[in-house]
Protein backbone atom coordinates (compact mmCIF):
# COMPACT_ATOMS: atom_id res chain seq x y z
CA UNK A 1 0.00 0.00 0.00
CA UNK A 2 1.51 3.52 -0.44
CA UNK A 3 2.08 5.00 2.59
CA UNK A 4 -0.11 7.83 3.85
CA UNK A 5 0.84 11.31 5.53
CA UNK A 6 -1.11 14.67 6.55
CA UNK A 7 -0.68 17.53 4.38
CA UNK A 8 -1.98 20.00 7.17
CA UNK A 9 -0.56 22.85 6.23
CA UNK A 10 -2.64 25.97 7.33
CA UNK A 11 -3.71 28.36 4.18
CA UNK A 12 -2.29 31.24 5.71
CA UNK A 13 0.97 30.37 5.54
CA UNK A 14 1.30 28.08 2.89
CA UNK A 15 -1.96 28.45 1.27
CA UNK A 16 -2.79 24.40 1.34
CA UNK A 17 -5.49 22.63 2.13
CA UNK A 18 -5.39 20.06 4.43
CA UNK A 19 -5.74 16.46 2.94
CA UNK A 20 -4.48 13.27 2.90
CA UNK A 21 -1.49 12.85 0.98
CA UNK A 22 -0.10 9.52 -0.45
CA UNK A 23 3.54 8.84 -0.62
CA UNK A 24 4.89 6.21 -3.49
CA UNK A 25 6.29 3.12 -1.79
CA UNK A 26 9.83 3.86 -0.13
CA UNK A 27 12.62 1.56 -2.22
CA UNK A 28 16.54 2.53 -2.02
CA UNK A 29 17.82 1.41 -4.95
CA UNK A 30 19.01 2.60 -8.38
CA UNK A 31 15.76 3.57 -9.76
CA UNK A 32 14.03 3.83 -7.14
CA UNK A 33 12.54 5.80 -4.29
CA UNK A 34 13.72 7.07 -1.14
CA UNK A 35 11.11 8.61 1.62
CA UNK A 36 13.19 10.11 4.19
CA UNK A 37 11.51 11.86 7.35
CA UNK A 38 12.74 15.43 8.11
CA UNK A 39 10.96 16.28 11.16
CA UNK A 40 8.96 19.34 11.95
CA UNK A 41 9.81 23.05 11.61
CA UNK A 42 7.48 25.76 11.12
CA UNK A 43 8.55 25.68 7.02
CA UNK A 44 9.05 23.63 4.54
CA UNK A 45 12.84 22.88 4.42
CA UNK A 46 14.89 23.03 1.69
CA UNK A 47 16.22 19.79 0.03
CA UNK A 48 18.93 18.83 -2.82
CA UNK A 49 20.64 16.26 -3.98
CA UNK A 50 23.84 17.03 -5.57
CA UNK A 51 22.46 20.71 -5.93
CA UNK A 52 19.66 19.26 -7.76
CA UNK A 53 15.49 20.44 -5.25
CA UNK A 54 14.16 17.51 -3.81
CA UNK A 55 10.47 17.50 -3.35
CA UNK A 56 9.44 17.73 0.11
CA UNK A 57 5.52 17.30 1.30
CA UNK A 58 4.14 17.31 4.24
CA UNK A 59 3.13 19.92 7.52
CA UNK A 60 5.14 22.11 10.05
CA UNK A 61 4.33 18.60 12.54
CA UNK A 62 6.51 16.40 9.92
CA UNK A 63 7.93 17.08 6.57
CA UNK A 64 8.84 14.28 4.45
CA UNK A 65 11.29 14.32 1.20
CA UNK A 66 10.90 12.05 -2.03
CA UNK A 67 14.17 11.45 -3.53
CA UNK A 68 14.29 9.67 -6.73
CA UNK A 69 17.79 7.72 -7.22
CA UNK A 70 18.61 7.42 -11.27
CA UNK A 71 19.37 4.21 -12.51
CA UNK A 72 22.60 5.09 -12.92
CA UNK A 73 23.28 5.61 -9.31
CA UNK A 74 25.68 3.48 -7.20
CA UNK A 75 25.88 1.47 -4.22
CA UNK A 76 26.33 3.30 -1.38
CA UNK A 77 25.94 6.25 1.34
CA UNK A 78 25.09 9.45 -0.22
CA UNK A 79 23.52 12.50 1.34
CA UNK A 80 20.93 15.05 0.92
CA UNK A 81 21.27 19.14 1.81
CA UNK A 82 18.47 20.15 3.96
CA UNK A 83 18.10 23.97 4.84
CA UNK A 84 15.76 25.57 7.15
CA UNK A 85 15.32 29.08 7.95
CA UNK A 86 18.08 30.58 10.62
CA UNK A 87 20.01 27.05 10.87
CA UNK A 88 22.62 25.42 9.39
CA UNK A 89 22.89 23.47 6.85
CA UNK A 90 22.60 19.45 7.67
CA UNK A 91 23.22 16.93 5.33
CA UNK A 92 21.30 13.59 5.85
CA UNK A 93 22.16 10.16 4.94
CA UNK A 94 20.74 8.95 1.96
CA UNK A 95 22.05 4.60 1.85
CA UNK A 96 21.51 2.87 -1.76
CA UNK A 97 21.16 -0.48 -1.92
CA UNK A 98 21.89 -2.61 -4.92
CA UNK A 99 19.54 -3.98 -7.03
CA UNK A 100 19.85 -6.89 -10.30
CA UNK A 101 17.70 -6.37 -12.75
CA UNK A 102 17.11 -8.45 -15.69
CA UNK A 103 18.32 -8.78 -19.13
CA UNK A 104 16.66 -8.98 -22.43
CA UNK A 105 17.73 -9.43 -26.27
CA UNK A 106 15.96 -7.93 -28.97
CA UNK A 107 15.99 -7.92 -32.71
CA UNK A 108 14.92 -4.66 -34.84
CA UNK A 109 15.70 -3.40 -37.67
CA UNK A 110 19.54 -2.56 -38.56
CA UNK A 111 18.59 1.18 -39.47
CA UNK A 112 17.41 1.45 -35.35
CA UNK A 113 20.84 0.33 -34.00
CA UNK A 114 23.34 1.07 -35.85
CA UNK A 115 21.88 5.30 -37.46
CA UNK A 116 22.81 6.78 -40.24
CA UNK A 117 25.00 9.89 -40.02
CA UNK A 118 21.20 11.97 -40.56
CA UNK A 119 19.71 9.90 -38.43
CA UNK A 120 22.75 10.01 -35.96
CA UNK A 121 22.21 13.71 -36.06
CA UNK A 122 18.39 13.86 -35.63
CA UNK A 123 19.34 11.77 -31.86
CA UNK A 124 21.96 14.11 -30.68
CA UNK A 125 19.31 17.09 -31.64
CA UNK A 126 16.56 14.96 -29.76
CA UNK A 127 18.54 14.60 -26.68
CA UNK A 128 19.90 17.92 -26.01
CA UNK A 129 15.95 19.42 -26.41
CA UNK A 130 14.73 16.27 -24.03
CA UNK A 131 17.63 17.01 -21.13
CA UNK A 132 16.21 20.31 -21.11
CA UNK A 133 12.40 19.04 -20.58
CA UNK A 134 13.50 16.63 -18.15
CA UNK A 135 14.59 19.56 -16.28
CA UNK A 136 11.59 21.02 -15.45
CA UNK A 137 11.48 21.98 -12.34
CA UNK A 138 7.77 24.14 -10.92
CA UNK A 139 7.22 25.47 -7.71
CA UNK A 140 3.85 23.96 -7.51
CA UNK A 141 3.21 20.48 -5.20
CA UNK A 142 1.82 17.80 -7.11
CA UNK A 143 -2.16 17.26 -5.93
CA UNK A 144 -1.07 13.43 -5.12
CA UNK A 145 1.95 11.57 -5.44
CA UNK A 146 -0.94 8.26 -5.72
CA UNK A 147 -0.66 8.03 -9.82
CA UNK A 148 -3.34 6.15 -12.24
CA UNK A 149 -2.27 3.33 -14.50
CA UNK A 150 -2.59 5.81 -18.23
CA UNK A 151 -4.24 3.11 -20.06
CA UNK A 152 -5.47 -0.38 -19.42
CA UNK A 153 -3.56 -3.15 -20.07
CA UNK A 154 -0.84 -5.80 -18.59
CA UNK A 155 1.96 -3.83 -16.66
CA UNK A 156 5.30 -5.46 -17.71
CA UNK A 157 8.21 -5.04 -14.84
CA UNK A 158 10.87 -4.80 -17.05
CA UNK A 159 12.15 -1.50 -15.60
CA UNK A 160 15.79 -1.48 -15.26
CA UNK A 161 16.09 -4.10 -17.97
CA UNK A 162 18.95 -3.97 -19.42
CA UNK A 163 18.45 -4.61 -23.16
CA UNK A 164 20.30 -5.30 -26.16
CA UNK A 165 19.44 -4.79 -30.11
CA UNK A 166 20.98 -7.01 -32.43
CA UNK A 167 23.39 -8.12 -29.64
CA UNK A 168 24.99 -4.47 -29.26
CA UNK A 169 23.82 -3.29 -24.72
CA UNK A 170 21.40 -0.05 -24.63
CA UNK A 171 21.19 2.24 -21.17
CA UNK A 172 18.59 0.10 -19.12
CA UNK A 173 15.21 0.62 -19.77
CA UNK A 174 13.57 3.63 -17.82
CA UNK A 175 10.00 3.19 -17.81
CA UNK A 176 7.04 0.53 -17.99
CA UNK A 177 5.32 -1.04 -20.68
CA UNK A 178 1.93 -1.16 -20.80
CA UNK A 179 0.64 -3.59 -23.44
CA UNK A 180 -2.20 -2.15 -25.40
CA UNK A 181 -3.72 -2.29 -28.85
CA UNK A 182 -3.50 0.75 -30.82
CA UNK A 183 -5.84 3.61 -30.48
CA UNK A 184 -6.50 2.29 -26.70
CA UNK A 185 -6.82 5.53 -24.86
CA UNK A 186 -3.88 7.17 -23.01
CA UNK A 187 -4.82 9.52 -20.02
CA UNK A 188 -2.95 11.51 -17.23
CA UNK A 189 -1.40 9.70 -14.46
CA UNK A 190 -2.27 13.11 -12.45
CA UNK A 191 -3.19 17.04 -12.96
CA UNK A 192 -0.24 18.49 -14.81
CA UNK A 193 1.04 20.75 -17.68
CA UNK A 194 2.27 19.75 -20.79
CA UNK A 195 5.64 20.83 -21.13
CA UNK A 196 6.56 18.93 -24.15
CA UNK A 197 4.86 17.05 -27.08
CA UNK A 198 6.79 15.42 -30.02
CA UNK A 199 7.80 12.99 -32.51
CA UNK A 200 10.85 11.50 -31.23
CA UNK A 201 13.43 8.99 -33.21
CA UNK A 202 13.59 6.42 -30.28
CA UNK A 203 10.01 7.29 -28.46
CA UNK A 204 8.09 8.08 -31.37
CA UNK A 205 5.23 10.26 -30.44
CA UNK A 206 5.61 11.53 -27.47
CA UNK A 207 3.62 13.60 -24.15
CA UNK A 208 5.52 15.23 -21.03
CA UNK A 209 3.46 16.03 -18.10
CA UNK A 210 4.74 18.54 -14.95
CA UNK A 211 2.95 17.63 -11.69
CA UNK A 212 5.26 19.78 -9.92
CA UNK A 213 8.43 20.09 -7.85
CA UNK A 214 10.15 18.03 -10.25
CA UNK A 215 8.17 15.06 -11.05
CA UNK A 216 6.89 14.73 -14.35
CA UNK A 217 5.66 11.93 -16.60
CA UNK A 218 6.41 10.59 -20.04
CA UNK A 219 4.01 8.92 -22.63
CA UNK A 220 5.76 7.15 -25.46
CA UNK A 221 5.03 5.33 -29.28
CA UNK A 222 1.62 7.13 -29.10
CA UNK A 223 -0.44 6.78 -32.58
CA UNK A 224 -2.04 10.00 -31.82
CA UNK A 225 -1.52 13.15 -29.23
CA UNK A 226 -4.29 15.11 -28.21
CA UNK A 227 -2.92 17.93 -26.05
CA UNK A 228 -0.01 20.68 -26.86
CA UNK A 229 2.62 22.39 -24.84
CA UNK A 230 0.82 24.68 -22.19
CA UNK A 231 -2.24 22.75 -21.87
CA UNK A 232 -3.50 21.75 -18.30
CA UNK A 233 -5.16 18.82 -17.72
CA UNK A 234 -6.92 16.58 -14.90
CA UNK A 235 -6.24 13.52 -13.69
CA UNK A 236 -7.63 10.92 -15.70
CA UNK A 237 -7.93 13.51 -18.98
CA UNK A 238 -7.23 11.60 -22.35
CA UNK A 239 -3.99 12.84 -23.90
CA UNK A 240 -3.30 10.68 -26.63
CA UNK A 241 -3.71 6.78 -28.03
CA UNK A 242 -1.90 3.80 -28.37
CA UNK A 243 0.57 3.27 -31.01
CA UNK A 244 4.04 1.75 -32.11
CA UNK A 245 5.27 4.94 -33.20
CA UNK A 246 9.76 5.15 -32.67
CA UNK A 247 11.78 2.50 -31.89
CA UNK A 248 9.04 -0.53 -31.13
CA UNK A 249 8.79 -4.57 -32.11
CA UNK A 250 4.85 -3.80 -31.37
CA UNK A 251 1.86 -1.50 -29.85
CA UNK A 252 2.33 -0.86 -26.59
CA UNK A 253 2.35 2.16 -23.96
CA UNK A 254 6.07 3.12 -22.70
CA UNK A 255 5.06 5.25 -19.47
CA UNK A 256 7.87 6.79 -17.38
CA UNK A 257 8.33 8.80 -14.09
CA UNK A 258 10.68 11.60 -13.28
CA UNK A 259 11.60 12.86 -10.34
CA UNK A 260 14.11 15.08 -9.16
CA UNK A 261 15.49 14.33 -12.82
CA UNK A 262 16.10 10.72 -12.17
CA UNK A 263 14.11 8.16 -13.86
CA UNK A 264 12.35 5.62 -11.30
CA UNK A 265 10.26 2.74 -11.27
CA UNK A 266 6.54 3.74 -12.00
CA UNK A 267 5.16 0.73 -10.28
CA UNK A 268 6.36 2.87 -6.92
CA UNK A 269 3.84 5.04 -7.58
CA UNK A 270 1.10 3.03 -8.69
CA UNK A 271 -1.73 0.74 -7.18
CA UNK A 272 -0.64 -3.02 -6.52
CA UNK A 273 -3.30 -3.88 -8.32
CA UNK A 274 -3.78 -2.62 -11.79
CA UNK A 275 -6.51 -0.34 -12.36
CA UNK A 276 -8.59 0.42 -15.76
CA UNK A 277 -7.67 3.69 -17.19
CA UNK A 278 -10.31 6.09 -17.66
CA UNK A 279 -11.07 8.83 -20.41
CA UNK A 280 -12.77 11.76 -20.57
Amino acid sequence: MLRRIALAAAAGLFGLQATAFELPRHRSVPGGVAVIDLGASAEPPQVTLDAVPVLVVGDPARWTAVVGIALGAQPGTRHVAVRRTGAPEVRLPLVIESVRYAEQRLRVAPGKVDLSAEDLARYERERAHLVEVAATHSEAIPDTLRLRQPTAGERSSSFGLRRFFNGQPRSPHSGMDIAAATGAPVVAAAAGRVIDTGDYFFNGNTVWLDHGSGLLTMYCHLDAIAVKPGDLVAAGERIGEVGATGRVTGPHLHFSVSLNRAMVDPALFLDEISESATTR
